[in-house]
């Protein structure tokens, strides 16, 4: 799965164009290393996004393609 479809459908970020724009201007890294948007999302990754002065670290689960709201949670872990 694309990272910047990850990011919206395991809604750590709302929208998918602003997860492209965050993958764009090089605030996401994977696995210690800046990444694009197009980069394919594995189980066991590490997600690390800048957010001004805050940073989200997270570990992938699972990448399912529909997932409800509900469920959506339970697709990483926060470290």
């Amino acid at each position: 799965m694309r990272l910047d479809k990850y990011l919206k459908t395991s809604r750590i970020i709302k929208r998918r164009t602003v997860a492209n724009e965050a993958c764009d201007s090089g605030r996401v890294t994977v696995n210690g290393k800046v990444a694009k948007a197009g980069l394919d999302i594995k189980v066991g990754d590490v997600i690390e996004i800048k957010f001004g002065n805050n940073t989200t670290k997270v570990e992938v689960l699972k990448t399912e393609e529909n997932v409800r709201k509900d469920d959506a949670a339970g697709m990483y872990k926060s470290l």
